[in-house]
């Protein structure tokens, strides 16, 4: 099975009533892990990159690659590959471009007209080529790649009809006491999710998923949750197995080993997620 379209995957997470992982890949070795946990686990889901993360590569090395990795691996699940973050309409029309299959455009640091008027621009063009996009509305504490963010501004129910219909996003992001990276601990206002969710024309999406308890992820399904980030704690994982490899020989230099004990360490992280959140086995 190749990519399959945005829309595609959204229908195949309501039809199951999912909550799809969506997790960050950087290169090939992450990539690989993430694909080998989809299959292992017969659950589809997203492998997305963020506009920061395509500095060492370019969208279509990214998008070749991943193709490669899943005809290596036989994937036999559905998989959508999503700009994550994407910071301006130039990374948009990249990816489209080089087959990403969703899109994420974030505004959500401009005031709350400029967020629409940008993200109206970028579902024009994906639109027009079947893609969905991903906004965001409010403001996410905590870091992502090269971004620090202090702004805990939560995402207000009284907006969310009004941006959707505005901007035709088909994927809302939204904040509500999720924060990205590992430094700082969530406080989900699952009141706040709930108004959102109520009113919402569109799935959400939860940023931040690392520091989520799974428990509250699965509380969070009820409030037509579709999508949940995961980065950090892959990363980690992919990190902690090189410091340990060198921690166990200084002069280790058989760098596949060390990626494949990386890579195996990434998929275990990935399994677990995708097991925890929708509880399957």
């Amino acid at each position: 099975m190749q990519l399959v379209n945005g829309y595609t995957l959204m229908k195949y997470a309501q039809q199951h009533q999912l909550v799809l992982p969506a997790f960050n890949t950087t290169d090939y070795e992450m990539t690989l892990a993430i694909v080998q946990a989809f299959n292992k686990k017969q659950l589809g889901g997203y492998i997305q990159i963020s506009s920061h993360n395509l500095k060492f590569s370019n969208p279509q090395i990214i998008a070749d690659m991943t193709r490669s990795v899943m005809e290596r691996e036989e994937v036999q699940v559905p998989i959508s590959l999503h700009l994550d973050h994407g910071k301006s309409f130039a990374d948009v029309q990249a990816c489209i471009d080089a087959g990403f299959t969703s899109i994420m455009v974030d505004a959500s640091q401009l005031p709350y007209e400029e967020n629409i008027k940008e993200v109206r621009h970028a579902c024009e063009y994906a639109h027009f080529f079947g893609i969905p996009v991903e906004a965001e509305l409010g403001g996410i504490k905590g870091k992502e790649d090269d971004i620090v963010s202090d702004v805990n501004a939560k995402t207000h129910p009284e907006d969310v009809v009004h941006f959707v219909e505005a901007t035709h996003c088909d994927l809302l992001a939204v904040a509500v006491g999720n924060v990205h990276g590992l430094n700082l601990a969530p406080n989900l206002d699952f009141d706040l999710l709930h108004q959102i969710a109520q009113v919402s024309p569109v799935p959400l999406v939860l940023h931040g998923g690392s520091g989520i308890p799974f428990d509250q992820v699965r509380q969070a399904k009820k409030a037509q949750l579709l999508k949940v980030n995961y980065g950090s704690d892959l990363r980690q994982a992919y990190i902690q197995a090189f410091g340990q490899a060198y921690d166990a020989n200084h002069k280790e230099f058989n760098l596949v080993d060390v990626a494949q004990a990386g890579v195996d360490r990434v998929v275990q992280t990935a399994e677990k997620i995708i097991h925890e959140v929708n509880e399957v086995s």
